[in-house]
C-alpha cells in the first residue's frame, strides 16, 4: 500500500484503505445506534394522542382527550433538550476519556432509559406524565452522547474515497429506525385491536379506551432498547480509533497494532513522529481561541447554522405530521375510532411517509454524495424544502379540500425526500469532529413544534428552509479530502 512519506503511516493506511469488510462492520455497529436514536426520538409522536385518551378524556367531553399543550410540548420536545446537554456533555467527554469508552456508556443509558421510560408510573395523570418526562430527558441525553459518537468513529475509520457515503450510510440507519418504530406500533396496535374489541368513541365513549391500551405505548417505547442492547457487545469488541489513540492519547504503538488487526497490513508505530507532531504548536489552540476563529469559524458558523435551521423545520414536520395529517383528512376524525384503532392509523400514515419518501432520502444521498458533494445536495435540499413548503403553505385552504388531499400528501412527502436527500444529511457529514457536538440544534425548535399545522407556521418553515439555504454558502466541501485536510490540522514531520 502506497504511503505519503510525510504523514502518519497509521492515518494513510485508513485514508488510502481499499473498501473491505471492517467498513460495513463498522457502518452497521454505528448505524444501529442511528437506528435507536431515532425510534427512540419518533416513536413518541405515534402514541402521543393514545396517552391523551387514556390520561386526559373526561366522562362530559364531546370529543376524546388530548394531551394538555405544555404537556405535549414537554413529552415530545422534552428528549430534545436532552439531546443538546448529551451532545455537549459527552462531546467533551469523548475527547477526554476516548470514543470506545464513552460509546458503551451511551449506549447503556439509552437502554436502561428506554426501558424505564415504558415503565412510567404514577397514581394521577401529572405523575405519569412527569416520570415519563424524566426518563425521556435522560434518553436524550444519551443519545446526543450518540449522534456525535457514531459519526466520529465512522469518519475517523472511513477511507477518503468514500468517506462521506460510509457516514451517510451510517446516518440513513436513522430513516430504518423512523420506518420500524412505525411498523412496531402498526404491529402492536394491530393485535390489540383484534384481542379487545371495542366500539369507537361516538358510539361509545366510555367503552373506545379499553384498559388494555395503556400498555401499548409502553410496548412501543421500551421496543427501543433492544436494537441498542443486541448492539453493545460488537460496540466494545471495535478497537478504539487510531486518530484518536495516535493523535490524543499520544499511543503510537497501539494505534499502529489496532489498525494493523484491522487493515490486516504491517504498520509502523512512527513513536518518534507522534512526539514530534505533539510538539508542534501550531494546532495547539483552544475552541475559544482566535486561532479557532480564523481557522473554523466561518465553517463553524455555516455547519451550525444550517443544522440549526434544519433541524427546527425537520423535527417539527416529523414529531407532528400526525397534527398535519389529521388537518387535511388523511387521518379519520378522532371521535370516529376508537384509541387502538387512532394509534394503527398514525402510525399506517408515518409509515407510508417513511417508506416512500424519508428511507428513499436517505440513500440518495449515501449514493451521490461523493460523485455530486456535500454542499450541491445540501443546497439542492434546501431548495426544493423551501419551494415545496411553500407550495404547500399560500394556497393552504387549497390542499384541506377533500379532492386535493393526495396532492398534498405527495408534496409534503417530497419535503422529508429533499430533508434526507439534502441537509438532514449532508449537515450530519460535514460538521467538524467530536469536540463540535452540534452547538446549533435543538435550542429554538419548540418554537415551532405547537403550531406546526397551520398556515402561518408553514410558511415561517419555509423561510427558515430559504434563510438554511443561503447559509450553506458558508460550509466548506469537503468531498476527497482527508480528515486532517479537512480540518486543516498539520500533522507531517519527519522523525
Amino acid at each position: 500500500m502506497a504511503v505519503e512519506n510525510n504523514n502518519l503511516q497509521v492515518l494513510n493506511a485508513l485514508d488510502l484503505a481499499k473498501t473491505q469488510l471492517y467498513h460495513f462492520t463498522a457502518i452497521i455497529i454505528a448505524g444501529m445506534g442511528f437506528f435507536t436514536d431515532a425510534y427512540d426520538l419518533f416513536s413518541i409522536s405515534l402514541v402521543t394522542k393514545l396517552l391523551g385518551r387514556l390520561y386526559y378524556t373526561k366522562p362530559d367531553l364531546l370529543k376524546p382527550g388530548t394531551l394538555p399543550p405544555a404537556v405535549a410540548a414537554s413529552v415530545t420536545g422534552v428528549a430534545l433538550v436532552g439531546t443538546l446537554a448529551g451532545q455537549l456533555f459527552f462531546g467533551w467527554l469523548g475527547d477526554k476519556m476516548g470514543r470506545k469508552k464513552v460509546y458503551g456508556m451511551t449506549l447503556v443509558l439509552m437502554v436502561v432509559c428506554s426501558v424505564a421510560s415504558g415503565l412510567s408510573l404514577g397514581h394521577t395523570p401529572k405523575g405519569v406524565m412527569t416520570t415519563l418526562c424524566f426518563f425521556r430527558f435522560w434518553l436524550g441525553f444519551g443519545i446526543g452522547g450518540d449522534y456525535p459518537l457514531s459519526a466520529t468513529i465512522m469518519s475517523e475509520y472511513a477511507n477518503k474515497k468514500t468517506r462521506g457515503a460510509f457516514i451517510a450510510a451510517v446516518f440513513a440507519m436513522q430513516g430504518f429506525g423512523i420506518l420500524f418504530s412505525g411498523i412496531v406500533a402498526l404491529i402492536t396496535s394491530a393485535g390489540f385491536d383484534h384481542a379487545y374489541k371495542s366500539p369507537t368513541f361516538q358510539e361509545n365513549a366510555a367503552l373506545s379506551t379499553v384498559p388494555q391500551a395503556d400498555y401499548i405505548w409502553r410496548i412501543i417505547l421500551m421496543f427501543g432498547s433492544l436494537p441498542a442492547a443486541l448492539t453493545y457487545y460488537w460496540r466494545m469488541k471495535m478497537p478504539e480509533t487510531a486518530r484518536y489513540t495516535a493523535l490524543v492519547a499520544k499511543d503510537a504503538k497501539r494505534a499502529a497494532q489496532d489498525m494493523e488487526r484491522v487493515l490486516q497490513v504491517e504498520i509502523e508505530s512512527e513513536e518518534a513522529k507522534i512526539e514530534q507532531i505533539s510538539r508542534d504548536e501550531s494546532n495547539q489552540f483552544g475552541l475559544f481561541s482566535w486561532e479557532f476563529v480564523r481557522r473554523h469559524g466561518l465553517h463553524l458558523f455555516g455547519t451550525c447554522s444550517t443544522w440549526f435551521l434544519l433541524d427546527i423545520a425537520f423535527y417539527s414536520q416529523n414529531l407532528f405530521q400526525k397534527d398535519v395529517f389529521s388537518a387535511v383528512g388523511w387521518i379519520p376524525k378522532a371521535p370516529t375510532m376508537n384509541a387502538v384503532q387512532e394509534v394503527y392509523k398514525i402510525a399506517r400514515a408515518q409509515t407510508l411517509i417513511a417508506l416512500c419518501s424519508t428511507v428513499p432520502g436517505y440513500w440518495f444521498t449515501v449514493a451521490f454524495i461523493d460523485i455530486i458533494g456535500r454542499f450541491a445536495i445540501q443546497l439542492m435540499g434546501f431548495f426544493f424544502m423551501t419551494v415545496f413548503m411553500f407550495a404547500i403553505a399560500i394556497p393552504y385552504h387549497h390542499w384541506t379540500l377533500e379532492a386535493n388531499r393526495i396532492g398534498f400528501i405527495v408534496m409534503y412527502s417530497l419535503t422529508f425526500f429533499f430533508a434526507n436527500f439534502g441537509p438532514n444529511a449532508t449537515t450530519f457529514v460535514v460538521r467538524l469532529r467530536f469536540s463540535q457536538p452540534g452547538f446549533g440544534q435543538h435550542v429554538m425548535e419548540f418554537q415551532q413544534l405547537q403550531n406546526c399545522r397551520n398556515k402561518a407556521s408553514l410558511i415561517v418553515t419555509g423561510c427558515i428552509n430559504a434563510l438554511g439555504m443561503l447559509c450553506t454558502f458558508c460550509v466548506p466541501e469537503s468531498k476527497g479530502k482527508s480528515l486532517e485536510e479537512a480540518s486543516q490540522e498539520t500533522i507531517s514531520g519527519e522523525a
